[in-house]
């Protein structure tokens, strides 16, 4: 807890409400640390002219690629490596879903949505980096520091050789030394940053290697010596723990491992590294369920820890200490569970509370980085049979060249996995051509004990057709436990049926157990979702809402779904459930029904159908989504998506709402 988050009584009381015993002597000996480190605080003005030059002794960098790497990579990410990397030269990068034109000459502590400038030369951990008034939208600030536009252009230079990339690195490194000396400034507020900037570094400095200028800019340079090391050392002695231990102790554990394998120029370097490889084997067992799927049940963090895991374990073992083989089987039952949930079009369910992060960016950015981790998994590790085809890029070719071989791990599936029960993550779904994938939720509520990157998603069910959102997942446009129990998953040819509960209904006068079956038939390609309550009478709200590219057309009690400008056009039939009052929203405000994002900080309109009614004792909910496919008779099956329930604390004659997300 920084000492500005101790002036917001309100954060502090429900993040020590999560607190164990053992966290709060920690927190206490953190707060002193932070306490005391005000006096090394470094400014600007202490920094002065002397700040360039060399350092003190002579440093070499020895993990660069070999030669005729930049080869292997395909044509077609070169292209759009080179496409995005001119749009960089022009000053053009997306940050969170805001398109900036400033990044000829970034202003490191400003803000682009709100326009507002954080204090540059404050000591860190008296900056208040929650407060908007102080320094706007952080992530948005943080985001560029983690200078991975940079390595975009070191992969551009790598790829070309063109001089003008590489100059615009070593002006923007240049100036972020300069302005971010150790602990001044809200750069030094946030341990996963740090981390991420460091992977950063250590690729920026790899693929700038047959650059004339690469030593002088980092081994060379007194300043960027120093930068490197403030940043272990800080990572070092002030990690996050406890309530905050989730994505941000992979990230700070992959940032330090990877630094000091490919820096060890220090006299604590090997020390670091021993302890952040420890760290990070452990998070990623803390992080994950033995299966692979994240703990966090979010598409988005599932992948950023893998990206981060692959990053850090490829650095341990080209230093010549590799992780332990319990940590890599691991790192491969991410990748194994990835490949599995993905549908045809290689896109992830879309639990998706999006941080918007990069673990390591080589390639140009796209919204789905699913594709992209997968094909590095393949390099590492090899791909089963069963994987789906990733196409190769500059990273997977990158990293595939620089590993020996690809790691033998045993106990692999030899078959695609539908089901993750230690996650409660069912996947149903049909083969071949125009696929219908239905992803059930019956596990856990956000990361252990503090429910961090959670939604609202209990028994939610998502479900797509070839790969298209029909109804989906709303996505995350902004972010500034209970568990479910699956009761049952059958799977017996044509039909597939999941059935889970929860009790989160039991604060509700009088109590209410929720009940949701989901059946897929595969030979009339139909879907069936029942939802059944146990007992008492109450005020519902059911939500489904429609993908981006779906056009709705109420009918009640039915709804006609079309997507025809879709790469798969098609139409759809819902039936609804009888006794609500049903109606259409796009696009609204206030309330926000008919929204949908696909990253953070972007929106576009997305459909809401809406049913409100009450509860009649007995009687089940019950929705059927039938495809009425072209060159097909009578009725066949329709993809839907996310819904969930959720109760709020108890008031008598509270609503059940059950829909797709609460934000």
């Amino acid at each position: 807890m920084t000492a500005a988050a101790a002036s917001q009584p309100g954060w502090c009381a429900r993040r020590a409400f999560w607190m164990t015993p053992a966290e709060l002597p920690w927190r206490l000996r953190d707060w002193m640390v932070r306490t005391a480190w005000s006096r090394r605080q470094v400014t600007r003005h202490q920094l002065g002219p002397a700040a360039a030059g060399a350092p003190a002794r002579t440093l070499a960098f020895t993990a660069a690629l070999p030669s005729g790497t930049a080869a292997r990579v395909p044509e077609e990410a070169r292209k759009r490596v080179l496409e995005a990397a001119d749009r960089l030269l022009r000053g053009e990068w997306e940050t969170l879903g805001v398109l900036r034109t400033d990044l000829e000459r970034p202003d490191w502590f400003r803000d682009p949505v709100t326009g507002r400038r954080s204090a540059q030369d404050c000591y860190s951990f008296r900056i208040d980096y929650r407060s908007e008034e102080q320094v706007g939208q952080v992530k948005q600030v943080w985001e560029l520091s983690r200078l991975q536009h940079l390595t975009l252009l070191a992969t551009a230079w790598f790829l070309t050789q063109d001089e003008e990339y590489a100059r615009r690195i070593a002006d923007q490194l240049r100036s972020w030394w300069r302005e971010n000396p150790f602990l001044s400034g809200v750069h030094w507020t946030s341990g996963i940053e740090l981390g991420i900037r460091l992977i950063s570094l250590v690729w920026i400095r790899r693929l700038l290697d047959d650059w004339p200028g690469a030593a002088d800019l980092f081994e060379r340079d007194a300043l960027a010596v120093r930068q490197i090391q403030w940043h272990q050392r800080y990572l070092a002695a002030i990690p996050s723990r406890g309530s905050s231990a989730n994505d941000c102790v992979i990230a700070e554990a992959a940032g330090q491992l990877a630094a000091s394998c490919a820096f060890p120029w220090f006299r604590d370097s090997e020390r670091w590294r021993r302890k952040s490889m420890l760290r990070l084997e452990r998070e990623l067992f803390r992080s994950t369920f033995p299966s692979g799927i994240g703990r966090a049940p979010t598409s988005d963090y599932q992948c950023f820890v893998a990206e981060l895991g692959f990053a850090a374990a490829f650095e341990a073992d080209v230093s010549g200490h590799p992780l332990r083989p319990s940590a890599w089987a691991r790192l491969c039952a991410l990748a194994d569970s990835a490949a599995a949930l993905v549908d045809e079009r290689l896109r992830p369910p879309g639990q998706c509370h999006s941080g918007g992060g990069y673990g390591l960016l080589l390639d140009a950015p796209t919204p789905d980085r699913w594709p992209s981790m997968l094909a590095v998994a393949g390099a590492l590790i090899g791909r089963q049979d069963w994987w789906p085809q990733a196409p190769g890029n500059v990273t997977s070719s990158v990293v595939g060249t620089l590993s020996a071989s690809r790691r033998q791990i045993g106990g692999r599936p030899s078959l695609r996995p539908s089901r993750f029960a230690d996650a409660g993550i069912t996947l149903l779904r049909t083969s071949g051509k125009n696929e219908i994938w239905c992803r059930c939720d019956g596990g856990s509520h956000g990361y252990p004990g503090i429910a961090d990157h959670a939604h609202a998603d209990r028994l939610s069910v998502e479900v797509r057709y070839a790969g298209i959102d029909i109804l989906a997942d709303l996505g995350t446009f902004c972010h500034h436990g209970e568990h479910a129990r699956e009761i049952e998953v059958l799977d017996d040819g044509d039909i597939a049926r999941w059935t889970a509960e929860h009790d989160s209904g039991a604060s509700l006068d009088p109590p209410a157990m929720h009940r949701r079956s989901v059946l897929l038939d595969r030979a009339s390609r139909s879907i069936d979702i029942i939802d059944e309550f146990d007992s008492g009478s109450h005020d519902i709200r059911l939500a489904y809402q429609l993908g981006p590219e779906v056009h709705a057309e109420l009918e009640e009690p039915c709804a006609v779904l079309t997507w025809p400008p879709a790469s798969v056009p098609g139409m759809a039939r819902v039936e609804l459930p009888a006794g609500l009052r049903w109606s259409l929203h796009r696009g609204e405000a206030d309330p926000i029904p008919g929204r949908y994002s696909d990253g953070l900080g972007r929106h576009v309109p997305g459909a809401t159908l809406l049913g409100c009614g009450r509860r009649v004792p007995g009687m089940p909910l019950i929705t059927r989504l039938e495809f009425l496919e072209a060159g097909r008779s009578g009725k066949s099956a329709v993809s839907w998506q996310a819904i969930s329930w959720t109760a709020s604390a108890a008031l008598p004659g509270q609503a059940l709402e059950i829909q797709t997300e609460a934000r």
